[in-house]
């Protein structure tokens, strides 16, 4: 009895060995099958998230100036504006406009006070003065003379040594008169280089004082710095501007998404390499194109929604450009996120 128990527990021992072992071989083909249809490289998955090519800008005054107070707020969300347009004033746009225009009076009438030293005289003054030397001259001529007739009348005998002192004063006095009217012609001629030098350094610093307070005028302006949409109004007429600026705007046509890849499949990566973009709600796929590869590997932004993910991943931003069909439906969802697959 005790023999036979022994042989049917061996039995069972030897069937449940056999049908352990069919299992196994049976579960062994099926896992062995991937392995033999994966011989081409695998692409790469991420999370990723939607953004214009031209990123958003975030518009601020000049210099980062906190505390600047916004006095017309020109555009409002959604608008389309092109690059320099006037977006916003500040409250101290019209005292600086102000200082501009007394900055270009004092430029005009530097430059009339350089031309008039540069023409140094107008030509009916000119006229004048070489008439006036003229006559001087013949004046002079006369009395010198005059100046010698009466010394030759002395030396005879028949003149007064009075009479010939005076007429040498006089002849002495009409010297030094045209002497002083020559000297006024040239200088009504040609300018002192003196002069010149001094006109001309007073209109240097009026254009330098013109080119600041255009400046000046000019930062109390927000411009758009490119073509686009404004997305977001930050601060409005009223309000003083603080860290966030005054508005968000960016360039709608052509849409990015950048998506954070494992440091670990960079070397399955490419530019040019074709994707497919996965929108949550959207039920067809977006295609997209590598376009950047990232040159700083740093830790994830994308938040995920499995509970095991490492929440300390390393990962490099990949730009990706959408098709005409993923902008026009991505437009208005900057900053959305979306799951990328890159082929190899």
């Amino acid at each position: 009895m005790t023999r036979t128990r022994m042989l049917a527990g061996g039995l069972l021992l030897l069937v449940l060995a056999a049908g352990a072992w069919w299992m196994l071989g049976s579960a062994a083909e099926p896992a062995s099958a991937p392995a033999t249809a994966a011989t081409g490289p695998a692409g790469v998955g991420a999370l990723g998230r939607v953004e214009p090519a031209s990123r958003i800008r975030r518009l601020a005054p000049a210099g980062g100036v906190e505390g600047t107070r916004i006095a017309r707020l020109l555009v409002a969300e959604g608008d389309a504006v092109r690059a320099g347009q006037v977006v916003a004033e500040f409250h101290d746009a019209a005292l600086k406009d102000a200082a501009l225009a007394q900055a270009e009076a004092q430029l005009a009438q530097s430059a009339a006070r350089l031309a008039r030293t540069r023409a140094a005289g107008r030509a009916s003054e000119v006229a004048a003065q070489r008439a006036r030397v003229e006559a001087l001259r013949n004046a002079e001529a006369s009395a010198r003379r005059e100046a010698e007739r009466a010394e030759r009348l002395q030396r005879s005998g028949a003149g007064a040594e009075a009479t010939a002192e005076r007429t040498r004063f006089s002849a002495n006095q009409a010297r030094a008169e045209r002497a002083e009217a020559e000297a006024a012609l040239d200088t009504l001629l040609s300018p002192r280089p003196e002069d010149l030098a001094l006109a001309e350094a007073e209109y240097t610093a009026a254009e330098a004082a013109v080119a600041r307070a255009r400046a000046e005028a000019a930062m109390a302006r927000l411009r758009a710095p490119i073509d686009g949409t404004v997305l977001r109004v930050l601060t409005r007429a009223g309000e003083a501007v603080g860290s966030d600026g005054v508005l968000e705007m960016a360039d709608l046509t052509a849409m990015d998404v950048v998506a954070e890849v494992f440091e670990t499949d960079l070397p399955r990566l490419r530019q040019g390499a074709p994707a497919e973009v996965v929108v949550p709600g959207e039920p067809q796929r977006f295609a997209a194109t590598v376009r950047e590869i990232g040159w700083q590997v740093r830790r994830t932004t994308q938040a995920g929604t499995d509970p095991v993910a490492a929440v300390d991943a390393r990962t490099v931003e990949v730009r990706l450009t959408l098709a005409a069909e993923g902008v026009a439906t991505l437009a208005r969802r900057s900053n959305m996120q979306v799951q990328v697959a890159i082929r190899p």
